[in-house]
């Protein structure tokens, strides 16, 4: 199947365009400004907002498709690993902070129908809102998996 090729300059308004409305970036006609860390920010650093200056790169192959475009984005997260003063953060270099950590203590929580019931665990691994988790019985000495909630308990089994 033959199909028209795209001039260099039309290619790149597009592949623009398609990142624009992903979410990820924002073009200008001046270039493409994305928060980039004002000094080194390294892993398990929460990120504030006086850690991040915009900076406008001359196209979005500089910067990268997966490229974080504004703060919103960013704030408030952790470093998953060293971000670089200057340079582009991606949405993968950063995640929620962990509600719970390895070893603290936690409620399980199960709840099936009208039935709840509730005992003691330690967490086994750290996680943030929505992770599945290991934690163990402190009753049973048994590990169980569930669903680490907002408020840090771990609910198990059925909803």
């Amino acid at each position: 199947m033959n199909r028209p090729r795209l001039s260099s300059g039309v290619a790149r308004l597009v592949a623009v365009a398609v990142v624009c409305c992903a979410g990820v970036l924002s073009a200008r006609a001046d270039g493409v400004e994305v928060p980039v860390p004002r000094a080194t920010i390294y892993p398990g650093q929460v990120i504030e907002q006086g850690m991040l200056v915009a900076h406008t790169f001359g196209s979005s192959a500089e910067v990268g498709a997966s490229a974080a475009s504004t703060s919103n984005l960013l704030v408030g997260k952790v470093a998953r690993k060293t971000l670089l003063p200057g340079h582009p953060i991606a949405i993968d270099a950063v995640r929620d902070p962990y509600v719970v950590s390895q070893g603290d203590a936690t409620l399980i929580v199960f709840h099936s129908g009208a039935l709840t019931i509730t005992g003691g665990g330690v967490v086994l691994q750290s996680g943030g809102t929505g992770d599945v988790i290991s934690v163990r019985n402190v009753d049973s000495g048994r590990i169980i998996r569930g669903t680490v909630g907002a408020d840090g308990a771990v609910h198990v089994g059925g909803q």
